[in-house]
């Protein structure tokens, strides 16, 4: 795990339990060795490994001096041992930020696994009567063994998804901690407890316009503030969209050096340069665009697939965006994910009136519609099973439980039980369409894609990708402006524009929207990829002919892969022990 810790290695092995806790660091708050972990308390009754930055510290700080705490570091991490001697596991509700954290309480005898309130952290575990083994990434856990045997159902969500969705993951008995929980875990006889400390719910405590506009505005230019934090070089990813636009105008109040970067093609059409440096002259940002070409593609996709910690779709373009933050000096980069999801900015805002029309028809026409149709339309077929998650496949999924079944050699009811275990956390019936698109797109796409990418890759460029948008306090106003005021018929974003609209250039806000889009359909036209008989091939040829997407012929080229493919790639130089001296140190079988 170097990679996304090279600044700095620690271990904490108990006197008397067969406990070890291990970290690297990347260094952003506080440079100095003092900010060494595993960190401790002075009576050293907590033990803490953590991941992340918690961005309202200060303050939770100068309330934490107030009680009688004395502080020997300018490190957030001291922050949340203090804060929970404090307030316990309550002390979670406390931040704001994103975490993946485990810590050692000696007096309880129990080990405390916590995550972020958005889940922009990932924490993943595995917990038997015999074990407790945790990472923050799922190639830790083929490290710890090799033999680590594999899910031998990934591959039914992978295809239907094009990423995996909580709670699967490749290998077997290895899940994520849920996002706003924390387990208690009672040492040494391994029984465990959830708790959740937040959940976001909607309401509509904020109905009228011109207020819902002014804490839009206030509670995104502070979260901008607070993102900005940090002892190491930070900048912003620009791509020239309303977001990442709004970021850099935003970040300019609050930071002289503005540093942006962003992604240019040899593609014309894909390039988003005159917007970009729009926004790079009104902020005189010191601005850079790199040129990926196909031909770095194709040098770059071994050192791709050994970045990516779980399979994914996406994540190539961060990929690529992480390595040149690095090569441009930045250890911090700030991103606007999670904009669209939360204010309307996706076409799927548009289609629920599409969606709940085909709802309406009789099951054999929706039948015959997915079957008979070309293939963007099978994605019907997912309407035909009434759930949220199927309501979420018929504008994201990739391959029909039919075309899965078909591929994997299994039967359509087994795709199904599989499908049945992906983690829901039901919504009330009453809930707006849009508010409900909006959760399935944070719940699916967002969570189980965009932000695992994202980490994976940037962690790989030993990079962190901070994410305003999803800021705690900003989140939760947002989920309290009523539907009828967050969403327009015709301009996505509106709330963002209109909030903005003395800041945001109207060349910015009235182009089309782009995404972030790479050339990818040419590029992989050109590369060979070596994939067994059968239906794979066919998916190959349907691609070479242009009748499916990219990126259902890439979905198909990951799901041969094997479940090692997504884990340990390499291993370190800088090993802190031999695979011997592990074993005796720790105890490991």
């Amino acid at each position: 795990m170097h990679r996304g810790g090279p600044d700095d290695s620690g271990v904490f092995i108990d006197k008397f339990l067969p406990l070890a806790l291990g970290h690297r660091r990347l260094s952003l708050i506080d440079l100095s060795s003092a900010g060494h972990q595993p960190m401790h308390d002075r009576e050293k009754n907590i033990e803490i490994i953590f991941n992340g930055e918690i961005y309202n510290f200060l303050e939770i700080k100068k309330t934490l001096i107030s009680f009688g705490y004395q502080f020997f570091t300018q490190s957030d991490t001291e922050v949340i041992i203090s804060s929970y001697l404090q307030w316990g596991i309550n002390c979670f509700s406390h931040f704001n930020g994103m975490f993946s954290l485990a810590l050692y309480d000696k007096r309880n005898q129990q080990i405390i696994l916590a995550r972020d309130h958005a889940g922009i952290k990932p924490l993943y575990f595995h917990l038997s009567q015999k074990r407790l083994v945790f990472a923050s990434e799922i190639r830790a856990f083929i490290a710890y063994d090799s033999k680590w045997p594999e899910d031998t159902e990934w591959k039914i969500p992978f295809l239907t998804y094009g990423h995996l969705p909580e709670p699967f993951t490749t290998l077997k008995d290895v899940q994520p901690v849920e996002k706003g929980t924390c387990l208690v875990i009672k040492l040494p006889s391994l029984t465990a407890e959830k708790y959740v400390f937040h959940k976001f719910k909607f309401s509509s405590v904020i109905n009228n316009l011109p207020e819902a506009l002014e804490v839009v505005k206030i509670k995104l230019e502070t979260a901008v503030q607070r993102h900005l934090i940090s002892d190491a070089p930070i900048g912003l990813f620009l791509s020239g969209g309303i977001d990442s636009s709004l970021l850099t105008l935003l970040a300019k109040k609050y930071k002289t050096n503005l540093k942006t970067l962003s992604i240019v093609f040899e593609d014309a059409s894909l390039n988003e340069e005159k917007y970009q440096k729009i926004i790079a002259n009104m902020t005189n940002a010191c601005h850079h665009s790199f040129l990926v070409t196909e031909k770095e593609f194709g040098e770059s996709l071994n050192d791709i697939m050994q970045a990516m910690d779980q399979p994914s779709t996406d994540g190539i373009n961060s990929y690529f965006i992480s390595k040149y933050a690095r090569e441009y000096g930045l250890t911090a980069v700030l991103s606007g994910l999670g904009a669209d999801e939360l204010f309307g900015g996706y076409g799927s805002f548009n289609r629920t009136g599409q969606s709940r029309f085909i709802k309406k028809l009789p099951a054999f026409i929706i039948s015959l519609l997915s079957n008979l149709g070309p293939d963007k339309y099978k994605k019907i077929a997912f309407l035909n099973k009434r759930n949220l998650a199927n309501d979420y496949l018929f504008n994201r999924g990739f391959y029909t439980p039919v075309q899965v079944a078909e591929m994997l050699q299994v039967s359509e009811i087994k795709v199904y039980e599989v499908l049945d275990k992906v983690r829901l956390e039901p919504l009330p019936q009453n809930v707006h369409p849009k508010n409900k698109v909006s959760w399935l797109e944070s719940n699916f796409y967002m969570q189980n894609q965009l932000l695992k990418d994202t980490d994976y890759m940037s962690m790989w460029h030993s990079v962190e990708v901070r994410v305003p948008f999803l800021d705690k306090e900003l989140m939760q106003a947002v989920y309290s402006i009523a539907p009828e005021i967050k969403y327009d018929p015709v301009i996505g974003k509106h709330l963002l524009i209109k909030a903005f609209a003395d800041l945001l250039p109207t060349e910015i806000w009235q182009r089309k929207k782009m995404g972030f889009t790479f050339p990818f359909y040419k590029w992989l036209n050109n590369i060979s990829v070596s994939l067994p008989t059968g239906k794979q091939v066919e998916m190959a040829n349907k691609f070479k002919n242009n009748k499916i997407h990219w990126s259902k012929y890439w979905a198909s080229v990951l799901s041969e892969q094997g479940s090692l493919t997504y884990g340990l790639k390499e291993k370190s130089e800088e090993s802190l022990y031999s695979d011997d001296q592990l074993k005796k140190k720790f105890r490991f079988e």
